[in-house]
């Protein structure tokens, strides 16, 4: 069956605006005719996010497919090493057949560090064999970020590998080296990384793309670092992506990459840089089986009604509307759960902190950013231990191990401004151990406690009582609706901030804090870590 879609044509690669009329067939863009009654809807392709761990959006790949379509999202670039590190390689495979089930364009990557370090406990481990087993599926797009850029400066045989691996399929290599310049970046860029989403600095971003590396403009739920970067696309627009890496679920009911590109527009950021960023780039770079709206392309384009705030009227996707109207026009199936979870409750003594001379090392989280500061505070101390002292806003964090019955590792941090009661999640990069943050020892096990429970989720505990989203997919994912999810994570994070909690995503911020390889200080199920130094350092200094 053949349809015909008209109106102002957008096209990127000429950069020209014509009225047209497209014709699909098949799926496929059989034609595109001039067409001067064309209506004043734009016609364009659609919007790629060039890296996302979809896990953080605690949806299924399938429900996240489904809000992604409202904003003009047809394609995505996915790391799914949220789920491997708690399944492995059938954690990739679960992602897969899950997305299959919707009309939605998911291009997946093989984790190529899983675990994340070898100081911390994952639920799994894939090594290089099995990384090249998956990038032997054509379902398999790329080697996902490269987060052990130790490991490739001094010549890691495990790293190098994977790497090698990756190159002779003729698969990009995703990068991930967060404050890396000079020597290092160009030792990091030569080994055959092609990307990073981590700059956070414009100088840095800048360095990289000198070197040829594609910058990925990231702007999620915790890591903002468009307002450092936008300014990228005036200057180097085909070496620029952009991306969410991680979303949560109130932050994807309101908008996608459409929200970016309008706001590069805003800047002044020519119409036609942005939209190489935004739809063509990826598709170049990473081989996607997503259209560009030429003729023989999939019929993958949406309908916006102008080219200032890109609000989306249609989205198709290999010729079927699957959006109209902010409307999803195709349902998703039950999803399957799968988990790893084998530790028991914990006990309020549990988190206790022997006091001793001198003062406590404290990890200093920061709004906006995903790296971390280092102070070091005179502890106050009650019986003859180290406790949480809100009033300076100094509190406990917890990682525990969630594979495995273990004591809990504790330090302290500033930075949150809790006043009461406790957060956890066990939505924690990248091992996805139970994290979590408190005003006293007694919060802090209720609020593990719930999710061991329930086996994997969000919660907050306080004198109100104790606030759950269960996530019952690897601990990572719900199996509900968007719309579900999305409320229930509001209703925790207000409880969050009538506590005192003055950071605009306290969930994905505190999810960070247990990811080694992001500088400065970080904990570990095992203990406090020098993300630059990439040790483990002492609690007391």
């Amino acid at each position: 069956m053949r349809l015909t879609v008209a109106g102002q044509l957008v096209d990127p690669i000429a950069r020209t605006i014509s009225p047209a009329a497209v014709s699909v067939e098949h799926g496929r863009i059989a034609a595109i005719e001039p067409y001067p009654q064309a209506p004043q809807r734009f016609i364009m392709p659609g919007f790629i996010d060039a890296h996302v761990h979809v896990e953080s959006s605690m949806l299924v790949p399938s429900e996240f497919a489904r809000l992604a379509v409202r904003f003009g999202t047809v394609a995505t670039v996915s790391d799914p090493h949220e789920i491997a590190n708690v399944l492995g390689a059938d954690g990739v495979r679960y992602m897969i057949e899950n997305g299959r089930t919707v009309p939605f364009k998911f291009n997946f990557g093989a984790p190529s560090c899983v675990p994340a370090t070898a100081f911390e406990t994952a639920g799994a481990a894939i090594d290089s064999k099995g990384v090249r087993a998956l990038l032997e599926m054509p379902e398999i797009r790329y080697l996902s970020e490269m987060m052990n850029w130790p490991g490739v400066l001094f010549g890691d045989a495990e790293v190098g590998a994977k790497i090698a691996a990756a190159r002779e399929l003729g698969k990009p290599v995703d990068g991930h080296a967060p404050g890396l310049k000079g020597e290092q970046a160009a030792t990091y860029a030569a080994a055959g990384i092609s990307t990073d989403h981590e700059c956070f600095t414009y100088e840095e971003a800048a360095g990289k793309a000198r070197l040829g590396m594609k910058i990925l403009i990231r702007e999620g739920s915790a890591a903002r670092n468009f307002e450092a970067l936008w300014p990228l696309l005036n200057e180097r627009p085909e070496l620029c992506m952009l991306c969410s890496d991680d979303k949560h679920p109130d932050d994807l009911v309101a908008g996608h990459i459409d929200r970016l590109v309008a706001r590069a527009v805003a800047k002044g950021v020519p119409l036609w840089n942005v939209l190489t960023a935004s739809c063509v780039n990826p598709v170049r770079h990473y081989g996607l089986p997503v259209g560009l709206l030429r003729p023989g392309d999939p019929a993958d384009f949406i309908e916006v009604s102008d080219l200032k705030d890109f609000r989306v009227l249609r989205t198709w996707i290999d010729g079927r509307c699957v959006a109209d109207g902010g409307l999803t026009l195709f349902d998703t199936k039950p999803a399957a759960i799968v988990n790893a979870f084998r530790c028991g409750p914990k006990k309020p003594g549990d988190f206790r902190v022997e006091a001793k001379p001198g003062k406590i090392r404290a990890i200093v989280a920061i709004d906006g950013e995903i790296i971390t500061k280092e102070e070091h505070l005179a502890p106050k101390v009650d019986g003859g231990a180290a406790v949480a002292d809100p009033s300076r806003d100094l509190l406990k964090i917890s990682v525990v191990n969630r594979y495995a019955d273990a004591p809990p590792a504790v330090a302290f941090v500033k930075g949150f401004g809790l006043r009461s009661g406790a957060l956890a999640s066990t939505v924690a990069h990248d091992s996805h151990n139970i994290v979590a943050v408190g005003a006293d020892d007694a919060s802090l096990c209720r609020a593990v406690n719930a999710l061991v429970e329930a086996r994997g989720g969000v919660a907050f505990a306080d004198a109100n009582g104790v606030r759950v989203l269960p996530l019952p997919i690897a601990g990572l994912m719900s199996p509900d609706s968007g719309e579900m999810v999305a409320a229930k994570y509001q209703e925790i994070d207000r409880a969050t901030k009538a506590a005192g909690v003055t950071l605009r995503a306290p969930f994905m911020t505190m999810s960070f804090l247990a990811l080694l390889v992001i500088p400065q200080l970080k904990l570990s199920d095992k203990g406090l870590f020098d993300g630059a130094a990439f040790k483990f350092v002492e609690g007391w200094v």
